[in-house]
Order: C-alpha cells, then sequence, then structure tokens
C-alpha cells in the first residue's frame, strides 16, 4: 500500500542527497579529535559541513554546536542559561504553546526553586508582546520562546520580543527553539537578535538524531556534556560524522529550492480550500501563518479514531505534536478551544513535494471517514 504523507512537522524523509553524504561519510570512518591524516581529514570534513548549516542558520561557523536534536539544544540553553545568570534571580518566561522539550525543562526548574511564568496565546496562537513586557521583572534570567508553533503554525514575534527583553535589562538571556521554522521561513541569527537559536535536522530532510544550538557571539554559555573537549570544549563526544554530513547535504538540497515556500504554502491553501468546500462541518482551528502547518477539527469525532481510519487507508495525519505519543495536546487547549473542537483537532503538514492529488485523497479519506464514523456513532 503506498502512503500517501501529510505529517512533514512531525518529520521528514531524508532527502536523497542526505542518504549519499551519510553513505559517503560512514566510508571515511576516521575519528576528527585523532591527529593522524585520517582523523584531520574528517575533521576537515567536519569543519566544512559546520560552515554549510551556518550559512543555512545566517551565522559564523563558530557559532554552531552540533547536538543530537533539538531537545537537547532547548535543554542545553535552558539549563546552562539560568545558571549563567543564576546570581540574577530564579524568575523564567515562556509560552504556553512551547513543545515539550521547554515546557518539561521548565517544570524540572520549578522543581528545583525556580519561578515560571507561562505567557497565554490568544485564540489564534499568537503571543502578544505587550504580555511579555509586563511579566517582565528584576529577577527575570531567561526568556523562552518559539519561532514557529509546531501544531497550529503560527509565528510568534520572537525578534520584537528580544527588542523588549534586552530594552528591559540586556542581562535577560533569550533562548528561541526555531525547529519548525528552519528553512521554512526566512530568519537568521542576526534578525531574531537571540542568545541561542536550536533547530533540528530531521525536520527538513536530514536524518534523526542530529540538530545544532547557535549560540550568540559574546554569550558565555557553558558545557552540557563534558569528556573529552570535542565541539570546542562544548559538547564532548566523538562527533556523529555521518549524522553532520546528512545535515549538511539536506541544508544545500532544501536551500537550493527558491521557491519550496510557495509552493508549499500554494498546497495547502488548496487543501484547506477542497476540505471547506467538501466537508462543512469540519472547522479550520488555524490556516497556520506558516507555509506547511495549519490544524483543523471535526468537532463531536475523536481525533485519534480518524487518525488511526485515515493511517490504516495510508494516510499519515496527526492529531497534535509527535512528541505527545497520544496524550492530549497542550497548545489546542491553550486556545480555549471548546471540548468538542478539542476531542477533533487535527494537525495537518505539507511540503514542497507535496501533490494535489494526494491533497484530493486526503479529502476524501476523510469525507470518507467522518461520513463512516456519524453512521457508526448514530
Amino acid at each position: 500500500m503506498s502512503v500517501i504523507y501529510f505529517d512533514y512537522a512531525a518529520t521528514t524523509p531524508v532527502c536523497p542527497q542526505a542518504v549519499d553524504a551519510v553513505v559517503e561519510a560512514l566510508s571515511h570512518f576516521g575519528n576528527p579529535s585523532s591527529r593522524y591524516p585520517l582523523g584531520r581529514e574528517a575533521a576537515q570534513r567536519v569543519k566544512a559541513h559546520r560552515e554549510v548549516v551556518a550559512k543555512a542558520l545566517g551565522c559564523s561557523p563558530e557559532q554552531v554546536y552540533f547536538t543530537s536534536c533539538g531537545t537537547e539544544g532547548n535543554n542545553w540553553a535552558i539549563r546552562r542559561g539560568v545558571e549563567l545568570n543564576r546570581r540574577k534571580g530564579k524568575h523564567i518566561i515562556t509560552t504556553a504553546l512551547e513543545h515539550a522539550a521547554v515546557l518539561e525543562t521548565c517544570r524540572d526548574l520549578e522543581r528545583q526553586g525556580y519561578e515560571v511564568t507561562y505567557l497565554k496565546p490568544d485564540r489564534d496562537g499568537h503571543i502578544n508582546p505587550q504580555d511579555l513586557a509586563a511579566a517582565l521583572r528584576p529577577d527575570t534570567v531567561l526568556v523562552s520562546m518559539m519561532l514557529v508553533n509546531n501544531e497550529v503554525g503560527s509565528l510568534l514575534p520572537v525578534a520584537a520580543c528580544v527588542k523588549l527583553v534586552k530594552a528591559y535589562d540586556p542581562a535577560i538571556l533569550f533562548h528561541c527553539d526555531a525547529v519548525q521554522g528552519f528553512l521554512k521561513v526566512p530568519f537568521s541569527m542576526s534578525s531574531l537578535g537571540a542568545d541561542f537559536v536550536s533547530v533540528s535536522g530531521h525536520k527538513i530532510g536530514a536524518p534523526k538524531g542530529i540538530g545544532a544550538l547557535m549560540v550568540k557571539k559574546g554569550v558565555r554559555l557553558t558545557p552540557y556534556l563534558t569528556g573529552g573537549g570535542q565541539e570546542n570544549g562544548m559538547r564532548s563526544g566523538t562527533e556523529a560524522t555521518a549524522q553532520i554530513a546528512g545535515f549538511a547535504a539536506a541544508c544545500q538540497a532544501t536551500m537550493a529550492q527558491s521557491d519550496r515556500l510557495s509552493r508549499t504554502a500554494a498546497i495547502k491553501e488548496y487543501t484547506l480550500a477542497r476540505l471547506r468546500q467538501a466537508i462543512p462541518e469540519m472547522k479550520v482551528i488555524s490556516a497556520g501563518d506558516v507555509p506547511h502547518i495549519c490544524a483543523v477539527t471535526l468537532p463531536g469525532y475523536k481525533s485519534e479514531v480518524v487518525v488511526r481510519v485515515l493511517g490504516d487507508a495510508g494516510i499519515c495525519i496527526s492529531s497534535g505534536s509527535a512528541c505527545h505519543k497520544g496524550k492530549p495536546s497542550h497548545v489546542f487547549a491553550a486556545l480555549g478551544l471548546p471540548k468538542p473542537w478539542l476531542d477533533g483537532t487535527l494537525r495537518l503538514s505539507f511540503s514542497p513535494a507535496s501533490t494535489q492529488a494526494e491533497a484530493d485523497q486526503l479529502v476524501s479519506a476523510l469525507q470518507q471517514a467522518a461520513d463512516s464514523l456519524f453512521t457508526t456513532l448514530s
């Protein structure tokens, strides 16, 4: 059975260029920390890959530290960030929309004596910068705000909020989880102005198990993993040379698609228009500010049942973040949706490779699922 995939916010297929880069890297098995030619060659390859990733992020290679994933980058920035400012206070500000990697880290810090303010979104998943301004305090040490919400596709005002925070107190550190925004919306380290930016490779066609944390020049972040002193002493552990190679190749392949954002936005708009026409009872929770994510709901239906029915038909969508593992979405709950809407939430996410034919099959399958489930419920 062929698979029709509309869950690109969860993960993406590994692109052919990344596969080739990984295979080639595996044949060059030298340890980049070794001093003989085989090791020095591996180190040069990692250096070249870092330069590619830095270009994609709009920063210098010295600012890029490879991680295993976005979760590690988020943990590193937040945990070490509050340590860096420990003499200033114990107040953290984040949003109720954040990925679990940020929210669970903040909750863990709360158990250690920190106080966390969770900014509430509006009905469309947006954060008002003035709410952030009102939450700032003399003992605020760190703000963490995602760039793009992974479930409703809202674009958060990170750059404006960074300016606001730094105007209040330049010592407050600002972290941005840009996992869903990386190469999906235009941004750079300088345009955001954040002290820390975390991204993940598997959202852009790289293998799972590789990401990066960018650190603003002048910020003295301390190591997260200690040991042999890799990553310029900031993250010890033998470099994942194959994953790094795949990450760089995926960055290059993605950047080469100059029309990727317009193509993705067009297929999302087409899909939403078809859904509105074919399934009048379906409601759009958020059309999304970004090209690749939107959220809808079938009030009165159970989203996990709809997801399973479509999955059995070879169509992949989700009821929220894949990282929730079936738990109710805190993001949809934070929007204040009525319970029937919450029960029926569905996230659709797209790529430049998504087609109208696939969208038509998705709409048809959803229509059949709704009719079938309505009959069953009746």
